[in-house]
């Protein structure tokens, strides 16, 4: 793993305006962002080192892809959003809305590499004290039960509130780009970008392209 670029000014929460551009440019951007949430007064963070695009009704699989729907509209909704939802009954997953209102994108967060809150982290995903916390939040379902992340969470403004992204000026020093994992359509688009080389990294190593 790459030791990451930081430049040590103070943590900020990011503004409309970031998620408001093309999606894979927003993808590439989001890689070392740290997503936080306060949960019952206690913060709980992890740096993004995986993450995947949706992108418009034409993406197969994207949840857009049959049109607008109850369950979709916040992926038509204005970016900066949180989208959450139940997947297969069984795990909550988030994503950030991008591009602009109406057009409906997103970027799936894949896995973290835990800061804070480890404790409360091992507790809610009911991990012993011999799992590695580097493993705690790898994986889409993993890192939304270690955040405590729910529905409750769907269409949260990430730029302000309990649950939001912020920029801790780290880099990656590379990312990898590969097709999406975990679909059956879609497959031939390399919409899934990585920190190269991180072990929270939930998905195969695949290729590197950038």
């Amino acid at each position: 793993m790459q030791t990451p670029r930081k430049s040590g000014r103070a943590p900020r929460a990011l503004d409309p305006s970031f998620y408001a551009r093309p999606t894979l440019d927003v993808l590439a951007d989001l890689v070392g962002k740290v997503l936080v949430h306060d949960v019952r007064g206690r913060r709980a963070s992890g740096i993004i080192v995986e993450a995947e695009a949706y992108i418009g009704e034409s993406d197969p699989a994207c949840h857009a892809a049959p049109g607008p729907t109850r369950r979709n509209a916040p992926l038509y909704g204005p970016p900066g959003r949180a989208y959450v939802y139940l997947n297969y009954g069984l795990h909550h997953l988030v994503n950030a809305v991008t591009e602009h209102a109406g057009f409906p994108a997103a970027i799936l967060i894949r896995a973290l590499d835990p800061r804070e809150g480890v404790a409360g982290m091992r507790k809610r995903r009911a991990a012993g004290a011999d799992v590695p916390a580097v493993r705690l939040c790898r994986g889409p379902g993993n890192l939304t039960a270690a955040l405590a992340i729910g529905l409750a969470e769907n269409q949260a403004d990430l730029t302000a509130g309990r649950l939001r992204i912020e920029d801790h000026d780290v880099r990656p020093d590379r990312l990898v780009w590969t097709p999406r994992v975990g679909i059956r359509v879609g497959t031939d688009r390399e919409w899934r970008c990585f920190w190269a080389g991180h072990p929270a990294v939930s998905g195969p190593a695949g290729d590197l392209r950038r």
